[in-house]
């Protein structure tokens, strides 16, 4: 069958580059050859979910020509899933609770009375599921419905990060390790009283004890489960380097080969929607929270392992020199993730919950400081002279951050110090004594710190600082308005 893509309006406008349309055709044949029956057509909001529409298969070909609406305020929910903008009134989101008119911007009118926005496909992002073979996903860029760039968006956040680097003829290039958990399904909360805004915790168990960090015997106990999501992640496509026993109970650790940023940001929302669906296929509750509230469970940190290649050579910028010493570009870069930790936070440790991770002596950072392959430090220096896989590790993000976000703020915050010719402190080999700043100790500080950032106001622009704060500040109201069990247990005998 031929396909006719060019005369569609994501063609006519230039909304579509003619390779992706080209790419497009082979998918919509592959897709008849297949026997697909639906498409699910995402793309990854502000938290880094995927979220969307199912298309049947004779409704694929019309998101290459015209593209798919949804609703705007997919963009605009809060971790309950609420709509934390009003979209009602005159202001429209933007102008709710903003604080001045400078924060209203242009990207923000489309939201007003819950209209749509329009997703743009991806050709490259397309996957046929391996557990669910007679569908796929493909990814999209969410655009304002004259295809005018959101400038919040996800992948448009990352995409700007990118391009600034790129200008300069230069790459930075991501690993990941993805550290999570995954219990048996008891109860699956789904009575009425239980569907609550967010709904109710799940009921579980640990399929191990734990505390047998990278024993064989706990991994031949997991080995069905861990087979069960290796292989889905290999059958996406997925570069996966290793899968591990973790420190703690029903704690695991899959990590991945160095990608480009978009590239590995899309398999890190790959991998967490694919094993959260797999695991609950077979009874499982798969989970990604920074810090569980469960007895004897561990954070889940995802550590950034990131280096700077030059484009015309593919040399690592990041090589020490070869008295050992830090590249200019490594000093520079690691100087400036330390100068923004604080200002960044919010895109790498996005929750509540997140805050809770940061504590001495359980191999996470709770102070802003780097050492030379240190684990307890936040950057983590691995590099050698003559080793072209030298990189910086940070420890800082948790596994639930969006990958968009964090990844971007790695680039920005780096190239920043870099750009401004700083050097990297002497390195730490002691990083939980004090002398270095903290990380910040809530998301309220981490907000603070975000809000006041002239250095984000200027790479990530006025609006995007509004609409995350706005967002994330929904979040923090709704906690402190909560009273916690720690409060009932400590004041209300006492008082």
């Amino acid at each position: 069958m031929a396909y006719e893509l060019t005369t569609g309006r994501l063609a006519r406008e230039g909304l579509l580059a003619p390779s992706a349309l080209d790419r497009a055709a082979e998918i919509l044949a592959e897709a008849q050859d297949a026997g697909l029956e639906t498409i699910r057509v995402l793309f990854a909001d502000q938290h880094g979910i995927l979220r969307g529409k199912v298309l049947v298969l004779d409704a694929f070909e019309g998101l290459f020509r015209s593209g798919l609406n949804v609703p705007s305020t997919l963009l605009l929910k809060d971790t309950s899933h609420r709509t934390a903008f009003a979209v009602w009134g005159e202001g429209g989101a933007g102008d709710a609770d903003a604080g001045d008119a400078e924060t209203a911007g242009a990207g923000f009118v489309p939201m007003r009375g819950a209209g749509d926005v329009l997703l743009l496909p991806r050709p490259e992002t397309f996957r046929i599921l391996p557990w669910s073979p007679h569908s796929a996903w493909i990814l999209c860029d969410t655009v304002q419905s004259d295809g005018a760039p959101i400038r919040f968006s996800s992948s448009h956040v990352l995409r700007q990060a990118e391009a600034e680097l790129d200008a300069q003829g230069l790459q930075a290039i991501f690993g990941l390790e993805v550290e999570f958990q995954i219990f048996e399904r008891l109860d699956a909360a789904c009575t009425h009283s239980q569907s609550s805004m967010p709904g109710a915790p799940v009921e579980t168990r640990n399929l191990t004890q734990g505390y047998q960090y990278l024993t064989e015997t706990r991994y031949s106990d997991c080995e069905a489960v861990l087979d069960l999501i290796r292989r889905n992640a290999q059958g996406l496509g997925l570069q996966l380097r290793s899968v591990e026993i973790e420190m703690g109970p029903s704690q695991f650790e899959f990590t991945f080969a160095p990608l480009p940023a978009m590239q590995q940001a899309d398999a890190m929302v790959m991998f967490r929607t694919m094993v959260k669906e797999v695991c609950a296929r077979a009874g499982f509750h798969a989970s990604f929270m920074a810090k569980p509230r469960l007895e004897n469970a561990m954070a889940n940190g995802w550590h950034l392992h990131q280096s700077l290649i030059e484009r015309t050579t593919k040399r690592n910028l990041f090589e020490p020199n070869p008295d050992g010493s830090l590249s200019s570009a490594a000093s520079g870069w690691i100087a400036g993730l330390l100068k923004h930790a604080a200002e960044t936070s919010v895109l790498i440790a996005p929750t509540v919950n997140s805050y809770k991770r940061y504590q001495p002596f359980q191999l996470a950072p709770n102070r802003i400081q780097w050492g030379r392959d240190n684990r307890g430090a936040m950057l983590r220096g691995l590099m050698q002279p003559g080793d072209s896989a030298s990189r910086i590790e940070n420890r800082a993000p948790d596994s639930s951050a969006n990958p968009y976000f964090a990844i971007a703020a790695q680039i920005l915050a780096g190239s920043a110090g870099m750009a401004a010719g700083l050097s990297a402190p002497a390195p730490t080999t002691s990083p939980y004594e004090a002398g270095a700043a903290l990380l910040p100790r809530s998301l309220g500080q981490a907000l603070d710190a975000f809000e006041d950032s002239a250095f984000l106001r200027s790479a990530l622009g006025v609006e995007f600082v509004s609409y995350l704060s706005q967002l994330k500040r929904a979040e923090w109201e709704r906690y402190l308005n909560t009273v916690s069990e720690w409060e009932q247990a400590e004041y209300f005998n006492l008082f």
